[in-house]
């Protein structure tokens, strides 16, 4: 079902009217992270009706053995999870002897949810009439501070309508829980202590296998009617929980309230033995703060974000949320500051595609990162990719290659390939190219050329050697190929010559052996260094650079098109406004044999290389390979609309560029794929924002200049946001007629729009 229900607002994802069908779609909508953990939505009261619990530590996950019905070699050995950790925000709430549960109560009403993105907030409100004929009212809020990244809050209260109650909190942390995505059900967790002293607990566990330690802890303090108020817990503890029982008498219209904190100390961060004096450090300052005040600090935390990161729209207030939203999500996920983590196409809001590293960082999110944060986030990024060459290596040793090429995994925690899906797995090797073309895009944007002769060309000189070796001269065609691909249109497995995977094969020799040349000239220390390590030969560059000067790229004269694959215009050639539309989507209602016959794209593929490379071409041979492989197109990846608005608006055509937007922006809020119960779709979401600043702003980086031809669609009356170029701040603000740019820095930037240069001085305004 498509959902309907998110209250259209600019700040704010709300939902209103309690429905059970829309408790799991909504436990994703809502989820929280703030870079170091994150969570679903999940009730902190019991519930007994359908939940995907889901409580996650970032850069902490489990190996889980590989299932498949038979092994091929080259698989990996483990596909790793992230793990779904202990649980902090229980708090069971029993009235009169009867307890919370929505799914069981008599009545629901006034039910109210909130995820404010302008301060980093979730609340929740209703009335419910329980079982036992008392009513209540509830308020809860909590957040997870961006300010002490160990922490979250929460402050749940409670109302008797129509009578006195006994009312009784029981706020636990419970490690007795399991994964939804498990390949065998193994424990993924070992308790090794749990303790209490005074009103706080603590829970010592760690993974199995991988040794991750952490502590999940606990403290809470009880008020009525906002005044604090002493009760001694009864406490109840086993192998792998603490409860403690806070009861009240509580008198008709009174107000019960509890303040829990809670969180995670981990291993990666602290000696694994003072996990639990960490967790008393956290506590101890939170509780001296208190939570108006860590509130007060999460609203002035996410102010700063929103300062550089948003972008306003003005006069659509769907497209307006849908830009927030993803936005936020964004910086919920990954906020740069830790070198060892990366962006997992969940985030924390669910456990498909196990939580771990995809090409979607290199392809989409490092332009978010570079234009919203400062370039040393982006730098990390790319960090990351450097410190896992030696897996790439061991990951391209164990399919065949040697000498040093590099195969970057398709999924990742540790650098190591944990994909199972053999078309994804051995044949989906474009993603090697993404991990180049970050690199050139990094420079490109920042003008930092120092990460290439201090880690970038030991990347680059892997993954050319891959290329190398894997490409196969064709006496047939008197050209090399590379055969037996998947291209990012991944509704077309095993086929040859995939035209982006063969171009950006090209292109990457071609980027390597430039910036050999580059670095013996510029860097004479770095070059002797990286040489010696890589041991590379003029002579084995020379047959890269045949490789890349003879490459095969498929081409029609017919249709004058590079063509997707060898053998595309073997098939039916059906449109997608010919294709019934019961059948769609089609991943959910066809074999995959008929997919793979058809002529169905799941994402941009050829179009993709035009976005990548979009200089190589002109603006006449975009539209004809626009027109031609978007009917085909059915973007049932959540990758594949943004592209499409990129070059729909590059094109001059803002009603599909529009409705593009829309698709990508609400992909989630709208459920367009039907799967947001399982978790939202974070690294796409860097595409929405592309697809507003590349898309209908039109910016580019060109000669080292900023560019724009700035576009805005006739639904909008105007639209704004800010890069950071090169330590800089503009802000481009475009309404229907006109744009103007603000320039926040110390030097004059020079920029070109619409083809003209135009200066703009620090604290300078120009209308264009």
């Amino acid at each position: 079902m498509n959902l309907d229900y998110i209250i259209p607002n600019t700040w704010s994802i709300i939902e209103k009217g309690f429905n059970p069908d829309h408790v799991k779609a909504s436990e994703s909508l809502f989820s929280i992270g703030n870079g170091a953990m994150g969570q679903r939505a999940n009730f902190e009261e019991k519930y007994s009706g359908p939940t995907f619990q889901g409580s996650y530590i970032a850069g902490v996950y489990y190996p889980d053995k590989t299932k498949v019905g038979w092994w091929k070699n080259g698989y990996p050995e483990y596909f790793a999870k992230v793990l779904n950790a202990p649980n902090w925000i229980g708090i069971r709430v029993i009235v009169d002897n009867e307890e919370l549960d929505l799914h069981n109560c008599n009545k629901v009403e006034d039910f109210r949810r909130e995820l404010n993105m302008k301060e980093g907030w979730l609340s929740r409100s209703f009335k419910a009439t329980l079982n036992n004929g008392i009513q209540i009212e509830v308020f809860t809020k909590r957040f997870l501070s961006l300010d002490m990244d160990e922490l979250g809050v929460i402050d749940f209260s409670i109302k008797p309508l129509n009578s006195d109650a006994t009312i009784s909190f029981r706020p636990y942390i419970d490690s007795g829980i399991t994964n939804e995505d498990t390949n065998w059900d193994d424990k993924f967790w070992d308790t090794m202590n749990v303790s209490h002293e005074n009103n706080q607990a603590f829970i010592q566990a760690k993974t199995m296998k991988t040794d991750f330690y952490t502590c999940t802890f606990m403290e809470s303090q009880v008020f009525i009617n906002g005044n604090s108020v002493i009760i001694d817990p009864k406490i109840s503890a086993d192998s792998n929980s603490a409860t403690f029982s806070y009861s009240y008498d509580v008198k008709q219209n009174e107000t019960y309230s509890i303040h829990k904190f809670g969180g995670y100390t981990v291993d990666r961060n602290h000696d694994k033995y003072e996990l639990v004096s960490a967790a008393k450090a956290v506590l101890k300052k939170a509780k001296e703060s208190g939570c108006e005040a860590l509130l007060n600090a999460q609203k002035e935390a996410w102010s700063k974000i929103w300062d550089m990161a948003d972008i306003t729209i003005k006069g659509d207030v769907k497209a307006q949320q849908g830009i927030r939203f993803n936005i936020f999500h964004l910086n919920q996920t990954y906020l740069g500051t830790d070198a060892r983590l990366n962006i997992g196409p969940k985030g924390f809001t669910g456990e498909k595609y196990g939580g771990s590293t995809y090409w979607d960082t290199e392809a989409y999110c490092i332009p978010f990162y570079m234009a919203t944060k400062d370039q040393s986030v982006a730098r990390n990024l790319l960090t990351y990719r450097y410190k896992h060459l030696d897996k790439a290596i061991e990951n391209a040793e164990k399919l065949g290659f040697s000498n040093g090429a590099a195969l970057y995994p398709m999924v990742t925690m540790n650098g190591e390939e944990c994909h199972n899906e053999w078309e994804i797995t051995f044949e989906e090797i474009h993603r090697n190219g993404a991990i180049a073309f970050a690199i050139y895009n990094y420079y490109r944007y920042t003008g930092d050329y120092s990460y290439i002769p201090e880690m970038g060309l030991e990347v680059l000189i892997g993954i050319a050697r891959f290329w190398h070796q894997r490409a196969t001269f064709s006496k047939q065609k008197n050209k090399f190929v590379i055969l037996g691909v998947t291209g990012p249109n991944e509704y077309e497995n095993n086929v040859n010559n995939n035209w982006y995977t063969n171009y950006i094969a090209k292109w990457c020799i071609n980027y390597a052996i430039e910036n050999i040349n580059r670095v013996a000239t510029e860097y004479a220390t770095d070059y002797t260094r990286v040489m010696h390590k890589a041991k590379l030969s003029k002579s084995e560059v020379n047959e890269w650079k045949s490789v890349a000067d003879d490459m095969f790229l498929p081409y029609s004269e017919e249709h004058k098109v590079f063509l997707q694959q060898d053998g595309f215009l073997d098939k039916e050639l059906i449109t997608v406004a010919d294709l019934d539309k019961s059948q769609r989507p089609i991943n959910q209602k066809w074999s995959w044999d008929r997919i793979l016959r058809s002529p169905y794209i799941k994402q941009a593929d050829t179009l993709q290389g035009f976005y990548f490379f979009e200089e190589h071409f002109d603006v006449e041979a975009l539209e004809i390979h626009f027109d031609f492989y978007e009917p085909f197109t059915v973007h049932e990846s959540s990758l594949s609309p943004c592209v499409h608005s990129i070059q729909a608006a590059k094109l001059g055509r803002m009603d599909q560029a529009y409705t593009f937007y829309l698709r990508t922006s609400r992909l989630d809020l709208d459920d367009y794929n039907h799967e947001v119960h399982e978790g939202l779709h974070i690294t796409s979401m860097a595409g929405t924002w592309m697809s507003i600043v590349e898309g209908f702003g039109g910016m580019r980086v060109r000669d080292n200049h900023l560019t724009f031809e700035p576009r805005i669609p006739k639904q909008w009356e105007a639209y704004s946001f800010k890069v950071n170029f090169r330590n800089q701040i503009l802000k481009v603000n475009v309404g229907q007629g006109h744009t103007h740019f603000e320039l926040e820095g110390d030097n004059n930037l020079e920029i070109i729009v619409n083809g003209k240069p135009i200066s703009i001085s620090p604290n300078g305004l120009v209308t264009v």
